[in-house]
């Protein structure tokens, strides 16, 4: 593709990333002479109408995003079998990228990193649209630190009564929800999830799960209890170890509310690093300030995006309810001892 005219307008230039839909180049607008950034979709994906039309939608989705902290859509189209969306270019880096560089982040810049993609997510949620894929690599920083939120390439608008995906679950299977993993219906809180384990990332320089397939990764989603963020660095404070596992509980009614409440918090935390918070016991209740310095709330490697095919989904269920099973058997068994 490098040297390729586009329209007759963008000048394919370099490749600069690639994603489980698409690969992205550095390009040249001759129109307007600026670089952009232009998604392709893979050829091997060319003759898949389903596939395309997902890729039209991720440029519908993002077009009608508006936001400092998001990147902007310029413009969409197709030639001959190439079909792609032309973007904002971003001279920088993926959060990934920093991370792995640092080991992990300091306080100040993942707090910072934290509340700006929360209030990239408030927009978009609020504009009725769920990302569904976030993690490092879909974060983009610039030159001035200011974060730029990328690919909504499985974007859904959060009243459509579809599934994830009929028959596939997309996204990366580490940033997984539970509720994803099980194919279920999504909402905002999936990428409250998501965020919560980008948190982790950030200030731990760890995921969360790991394992040696998308399925044990997903069981782990649904399963597992989460080593609190604090057991494996003693530095990182209580109230900020006490979001991001509020943000990863398993079951989405006990997550934060609403995109706003979390990024309250963060934005609380930001401007008062000593305050405290409390989620405990109050899941039915409004947001408490109790004092100045008390709160209570209501409620390893770079992963590209995955499809879990249905097969493996089913396969996912199966090991769960298995796992079910088991445990009330064993919890039987300690009765009756």
């Amino acid at each position: 593709m490098i040297g390729t005219l586009l329209l007759n307008r963008y000048k394919i230039l370099e490749k600069i990333g690639e994603g489980g839909m698409g690969i992205v180049y550095k390009a040249k607008c001759t129109l307007l002479n600026r670089f952009v950034a232009i998604k392709i979709l893979k050829a091997e994906l060319s003759e898949n109408e389903d596939f395309i039309a997902r890729f039209r939608r991720e440029a519908n989705s993002a077009a009608s995003l508006s936001h400092q902290n998001i990147v902007n859509v310029y413009d969409v189209g197709s030639e001959g079998k190439i079909n792609f969306i032309v973007m904002e270019y971003i001279n920088g880096k993926t959060l990934k990228k920093l991370i792995k560089e640092n080991n992990k982040l300091s306080y100040s810049a993942a707090l910072d990193i934290s509340l700006q993609i929360s209030k990239a997510l408030l927009y978009a949620h609020k504009n009725n649209i769920i990302h569904r894929d976030i993690k490092p690599d879909n974060i983009l920083i610039n030159e001035e630190n200011v974060i730029k939120l990328t690919d909504f390439g499985i974007a859904k608008v959060s009243d459509s009564k579809t599934l994830t995906n009929s028959n596939n679950i997309m996204g990366s299977v580490h940033y997984f929800s539970p509720e994803q993993a099980q194919g279920k219906l999504v909402d905002f809180r999936t990428d409250i999830y998501a965020l919560g384990i980008v948190m982790y990332e950030m200030f731990t320089g760890k995921i969360p799960f790991t394992g040696d397939n998308s399925i044990s990764v997903a069981i782990m989603h649904i399963k597992e209890i989460v080593t609190p963020p604090k057991e494996i660095d003693c530095e990182i404070p209580d109230n900020v170890n006490s979001v991001i596992l509020k943000a990863l509980e398993k079951e989405p009614s006990k997550r934060f509310k609403s995109t706003t409440e979390f990024s309250e918090i963060i934005n609380l935390i930001k401007e008062n690093p000593e305050v405290e918070v409390n989620f405990e016991n109050c899941h039915d209740t409004k947001t408490v300030i109790m004092d100045s310095s008390t709160l209570t709330f209501s409620d390893t490697k770079i992963n590209p995006t995955v499809i879990m095919k249905q097969d493996e989904i089913q396969q996912t269920k199966l090991i769960t309810k298995t796992l079910d099973i088991n445990k009330k058997i064993k919890a039987k068994i300690v009765k009756l001892l």
